[in-house]
């Protein structure tokens, strides 16, 4: 397989003056980019259609088929208090569902018969693409993305993300998961690569931006991640980081970015970590 060139997303990193590092192939784009974050501006991005040794969100290990999914992590330095560094994970989801809900669209000149060819939303107008709390990208409620974020040794945050791009439905890896084709987006894995890659490197730096203002600009972000949040307002099963499980209501998203439910006994509390199911879609 040869490396993607990727130019929209080249394109979108080096403006800012930060590096896109484009690999053949390799063990996780994370690991790389914390291990080479000390010499790189923010925005740098270290990404790759085959990595072998990626983990994700409470350590599990993420494989994925050579040349059908899309490894990819952004570098932020930024003058983020400890509020907002909590947010980076829930504005990165937010971020890629964007980037993945553009990816479903189709180009402009695929609509002839001057319809809404919208491959983004249901025909009731309900959106197709959300994102479960933190950071679960969805579509129809099958997971098509997982973002992990990671604390470089200078104090940098490394936000890794992978993608299902091309893989066929009959070979996703479990029923719950789901790819960009599956889903209905064209194109071969380079340029969706490039599409959702672009996008979701925009869409941090320009979150991160809004952050660091503060003010409206940083309520504004908070607001879109609620917004684009399918985890509120849904029946949730909350496994905790103790062992313990909670069945529960998810009724919100607070000012620290924690889930905030209410359970049976109609006790509402805010969980800053732990495993979400939808009970809808278990």
């Amino acid at each position: 397989m040869s490396t993607p060139e990727l130019p929209r997303s080249r394109a979108a990193v080096e403006s800012s003056g930060a590096v896109l590092d484009v690999r053949e192939s390799t063990g996780s784009t994370n690991a790389d980019l914390l291990q080479a974050a000390s010499g790189l501006p923010h925005g740098s991005v270290v990404a790759t259609l085959d990595q072998t040794a990626g983990r994700g969100r409470l350590d599990r290990s993420w494989t994925a088929p050579t040349g059908q999914t899309l490894a990819a992590s952004v570098l932020v330095r930024a003058d983020l208090d400890d509020r907002d560094r909590g947010w980076l994970p829930l504005v990165a989801g937010a971020a890629m569902r964007d980037a993945v809900r553009a990816a479903l669209e189709p180009a402009p000149d695929d609509v002839t018969d001057g319809t809404d060819a919208s491959r983004a939303s249901r025909p009731d107008g309900t959106e197709r693409v959300l994102v479960k709390w933190p950071n679960d990208v969805l579509v129809d409620g099958r997971k098509v993305c997982g973002i992990l974020c990671q604390v470089a040794d200078d104090g940098a945050v490394v936000v890794g993300a992978g993608v299902n791009l091309t893989i066929p439905a009959d070979a996703l890896p479990t029923p719950n998961a789901t790819s960009l084709v599956a889903a209905g987006a064209t194109g071969d894995a380079a340029g969706l690569a490039d599409a959702v890659l672009s996008g979701f490197v925009t869409g941090v730096r320009e979150a991160v931006v809004a952050l660091t203002t503060g003010g409206a600009d940083a309520d504004a972000v908070r607001s879109h991640v609620r917004s684009v949040c399918g985890t509120i307002g849904a029946r949730v099963r909350l496994e905790l980081p103790d062992g313990s499980v909670v069945e529960a209501d998810a009724t919100g998203i607070d000012d620290d970015g924690r889930i905030t439910i209410r359970d049976r006994d109609g006790v509402s509390r805010g969980v800053a970590v732990g495993d979400v199911t939808h009970l809808r879609y278990a």
